[in-house]
Formats: C-alpha cells, sequence, structure tokens
C-alpha cells in the first residue's frame, strides 16, 4: 500500500503540491517493482524528481542508472571502508563547518589555495573521487541529521567557496579536465543537494574558470550561485544574510576558527558540530606517487603531448614569439623545470620581429643555431625600453619546480616568452612547457555569462593586471 501521511509529509519532506505527491507515489513503486522491495528514502526519490521537474520517467531513467552505478563502484560501503590519505589530511583545503541559518550543513572549500596538480599527482583523479563522493555521502548524512534536529525538512547543504589566491595555476588543462569529470558523476548522482553556493574574494580570473565549468553544472544548480568579489562578503546583502554572524570564518574575517579540530558530540555520522577546514598550500612534490595521474593525452614528453620538452645548456635561450592583434587577450603558460635552474620573462614588443600570418595570434619557437646564447630580441640589436620592454618581471625558477601565469595582452605587437639558462658549467637544463592565448571575447564575455548565470551577483571586478598600452 503506497500512502503518504500529511504530517509525514511536512515534517520530512517539506511542502509538496498534489501533482509532486502523487508522482512520488508513483515513482516509488516503479522503483520497488524493479529492485525487488529496496527502495531508497522518499528525500531521495524527490531529489531526482525535481532535478527532471517532476517527469517520472526521465527521474527514474536517472535513478535507475545511479543505483547501478552505486552498486558497480560500491558507493554505500565509503563511509565505513574511506581511509582519507595523509596528503589530504595535510592540504586539501575543505571540510563541513557547521551550518547556515536555514539549518543547512555548511562546507568550505578554499578553492583558491588548493593545488589540483599537486593532489592529482599524489592521489590520482580517481583518488579526488573518492575523496569528492565521500564529502558527499557524509553531506547526505548530515541532511538526515539536520531534520532529525530541526523543526523542519533539511534537504540540500550549503557550500563556501573561497577562492582567494585563485590563480591561472588552476587552469592547469590535464587538472581542469579532471574536475570537470567529477562534476558530471556529481551532478548525475547527487542531484538537488546543493542549496546555495557562497563564492566570495573571486580575482580576475575567475570568469575565465567559471567560463570553461558552468556548462558542465545543471542550470538549475548555476541558478544558486551567488558571487562576491573584493570584500563585500561582509557588507549588508553578503555571507550575513546566510550564515550566522559567530559561524563566519577566521579567515574571512569572522569569529569562528576553522583550523582547530571541534567535535562537541562523536557518534557514527553525527558530524553536524564539527568544523577542520585545513588551509591548503603546495603539496611537496615529495609526496608524488609515480604513475597516480597520467595525462589524458598521455605521458607529458611525448611528440604528440600538447607540452614540448626543451633542453637548454650553457646559457643558451628558448623562446615562444606569439603575435598579437587582439587587444586584451589572454596569455597563459605552464611549465616544469626538470633540472638545474632557468630564469623566466615576458617581453613586449611593438616592432615587427617576423613576417606575421592571417591568423589573429601565432607562435614561432625560436632557440638553438649560432646565437643560440642570444634572445631574438637581442639579435636585431634592439635595446630594453627603448625596442621592447619587460611585462613580467623576470622569475628565477629552481630544480622541481611547477611554474603557471598569466598576462594580458592589452595591446597588439609581438609577446616573447624567454626562459633562459643560468649555469655555465653544468649538464643541460631541461623544461616541458605549454602555452596557449585565451581570446578576448571569451574573456570579456565570460563576464556578462557569470551574471546572467547567478542568482546574485556583487562587485566582482573584471580588473586586469598588466602594463598599460603606451600612447601613440
Amino acid at each position: 500500500q503506497f500512502t503518504l501521511d500529511s504530517e509525514y509529509i511536512k515534517r520530512y519532506l517539506g511542502e509538496l503540491t498534489t501533482m509532486q505527491e502523487s508522482r512520488l507515489l508513483q515513482l516509488r513503486k516503479w522503483i520497488a517493482e524493479l529492485q525487488k522491495g529496496k527502495v531508497p528514502s522518499d528525500t531521495t526519490l524527490l531529489r531526482f524528481l525535481r532535478a527532471r521537474d517532476f517527469n517520472v520517467e526521465k527521474a527514474r531513467e536517472m535513478l535507475s542508472q545511479s543505483l547501478l552505478w552505486r552498486k558497480k563502484h560500491q558507493v554505500d560501503r565509503i563511509l565505513s571502508e574511506y581511509e582519507t590519505p595523509d596528503v589530504v589530511k595535510q592540504y586539501f583545503p575543505g571540510g563541513w563547518h557547521h551550518h547556515d541559518k536555514d539549518g543547512r550543513p555548511l562546507y568550505i572549500l578554499r578553492l583558491g589555495q588548493m593545488d589540483v596538480k599537486g593532489l592529482l599527482k599524489s592521489i590520482g583523479e580517481d583518488g579526488l573521487l573518492k575523496l569528492t563522493l565521500h564529502v558527499c555521502e557524509e553531506g547526505l548524512k548530515l541532511l538526515e541529521e539536520a531534520t532529525r534536529s530541526s523543526e523542519h525538512a533539511v534537504h540540500s547543504w550549503c557550500m563556501l567557496v573561497d577562492l582567494d589566491g585563485l590563480n591561472m595555476r588552476h587552469l592547469w588543462r590535464p587538472g581542469v579536465r579532471a574536475l570537470l569529470r567529477i562534476i558530471q558523476i556529481v551532478e548525475a548522482n547527487y542531484p538537488e543537494t546543493m542549496g546555495r553556493v557562497l563564492i566570495v574574494r573571486a580575482p580576475r580570473v575567475f570568469p575565465i574558470l567559471w567560463t570553461i565549468v558552468s556548462t558542465f553544472i545543471d542550470e538549475n544548480t548555476r541558478s544558486k550561485f551567488l558571487f562576491y568579489g573584493g570584500k563585500d562578503y561582509l557588507q549588508p546583502g553578503g555571507l550575513l544574510d546566510y550564515i550566522p554572524k559567530d559561524l563566519i570564518p577566521d579567515f574571512l574575517g569572522g569569529p569562528c576558527k576553522t583550523d582547530v579540530l571541534e567535535v562537541w558530540m562523536y557518534v557514527p555520522y553525527r558530524y553536524y558540530n564539527y568544523s577542520f577546514v585545513h588551509e591548503g598550500g603546495l603539496v611537496p612534490k615529495s609526496l608524488y606517487v609515480s604513475g597516480a595521474f597520467t595525462e589524458r593525452e598521455g605521458d607529458p614528453l611525448r611528440e604528440d603531448s600538447i607540452y614540448r620538452s626543451v633542453s637548454l645548456g650553457k646559457g643558451q635561450v628558448h623562446e615562444v614569439v606569439v603575435l598579437n592583434k587582439d587587444p586584451q587577450s589572454v596569455l597563459t603558460w605552464d611549465f616544469d623545470v626538470l633540472r638545474h635552474d632557468i630564469a623566466f620573462t615576458v617581453f613586449r614588443s611593438e616592432h615587427e620581429l617576423h613576417n606575421p600570418v592571417d591568423e589573429v595570434n601565432s607562435a614561432l619557437c625560436v632557440g638553438g643555431g649560432a646565437d643560440e646564447g642570444r634572445s631574438v630580441l637581442e639579435q636585431k640589436g634592439w635595446r630594453e625600453g627603448e625596442h621592447y620592454h619587460r611585462v613580467e618581471p623576470t622569475l628565477l625558477c629552481h630544480d622541481g619546480e611547477s611554474i603557471q601565469g598569466s598576462h594580458v595582452m592589452r595591446c597588439s605587437g609581438a609577446y616573447v616568452l624567454q626562459w633562459r639558462c643560468e649555469l655555465l658549467d653544468a649538464p643541460p637544463a631541461q623544461l616541458v612547457y605549454f602555452h596557449e592565448t585565451l581570446a578576448s571575447h571569451h574573456y570579456r564575455g565570460s563576464m556578462s555569462s557569470l551574471q546572467s548565470g547567478a542568482s546574485g551577483f556583487s562587485c566582482l571586478s573584471g580588473k586586469s593586471t598588466g602594463s598599460s598600452c603606451p600612447s601613440r
């Protein structure tokens, strides 16, 4: 007999229309027949129904796929069997932190302090996925606890994402692909669990990342994002509208400490008053595990990789010349120093370095030959400050370091990425590098797409750094 008591609905499921109640009963009956009596909770059924606008057929298909996925990957055993890797305990900048004003469990992720590459090379993509699923399964238990502890149904959690420190390092291509895969898996199997997402301290590069990631996030979920740039998150209309004042984390100017382990009650799955959010930081390469993460294009040194391998010896210079005809486009780079120290600099010249082509941007690799110790700029007899300018200060990169960065190319002209071996009496230095130009219409357009995809938006600055163009 499939019936729903009105008091049960009000207390544990919230407000339902007659139509929604009817379709919940229909889905429960179908799943009971499919699962031979083993039926997920009504709150779970409702989440999948809401994700499919109460279309029972579509919700049944989505839920059936998810139940098969859970069985195949033994997801029901994650809470009891998952052991948090040491590198996650030390360097993953996320954790549960009390609750918001609606009684939702609150999860904090300090994404700007997260070393995606370091975590992937330490625990691999599957390791990061298992961590994410463990967090999601904890969240489901917290929702049950929150509903029992409050006087109303709590169906979703709140997420606070701090982007302070976010830079082009977070746009490392293999890392972004891994994160997108994880987002897709979570979207398919934990629908309607995210009640609100508060984004604070969003820097200038965030619109680029948002443009990439947002297309993989369900439209209904995107509508729950609220964005705050600068320090306006503590102003009226900011975090205090959603999080109790005494629970605002200390790193955002609030009184609540997040770096001290607090467990007021410890019984199975009772994490509701639990708060510990590690500050994150770069994962030491000594913690990397060989083979933990393999880029999908293959080994970085393979010929078909997007990365190029370069050896530099006895003061040799390697340069990439990027001809830019698209002002406000963004030049990005990512390289690993595999041996010895290398100096890296970015220059710009208004003068022609080689015959331009019809493409908006083109690149020419320069290195070796009779003038192997001299820059292409020096070979022309040009002088710095007169014929070309240093737009990014020289950075001395040490053996084993991984460097990512970006420069907004405000002007047309030639931009030179330069790597120079500083050691004269040593075996050749080695690096692998990748560079890319992000078109200005993607960069500028991402701001409007960010605003249109948000239910609330507050003063997110679109300003970019980089030298201004000289007057002509």
